[in-house]
């Protein structure tokens, strides 16, 4: 049994027209709110990429403020899985590639 308060990771890849409509920002603004520390990119294929690290239950709700984006956004998919914490972050970034 997980549980709910511990410490992990999630590794998100989200499909939609979500790039040029704000969501990096909207991400970080979001994940920063529920001191989730981590980064966010936007991929040469579309997507954006986001790597989150807190406690488990904050994760999950990210995870549907995520689904939702921002106004101008469509997510059309989610990407997850839940490797391990690195613990190597300071704050939620935005990664430009």
């Amino acid at each position: 049994m997980i549980e709910t308060n511990s410490q992990t990771a999630v590794h998100i890849i989200v499909h939609g027209d979500v790039q040029g409509v704000g969501f990096r920002y909207f991400t970080q603004k979001n994940a920063l709110s529920l001191g989730i520390l981590g980064w966010v990119q936007n991929q040469y294929d579309g997507t954006v990429e986001i790597w989150a690290e807190g406690e488990r239950h904050l994760l999950e709700h990210f995870i549907r403020i995520v689904r939702r984006g921002p106004s101008h956004s469509l997510v059309s998919d989610l990407d997850i899985t839940w490797p391990p914490p690195t613990g190597n972050h300071i704050g939620f970034r935005i990664h430009y590639v």
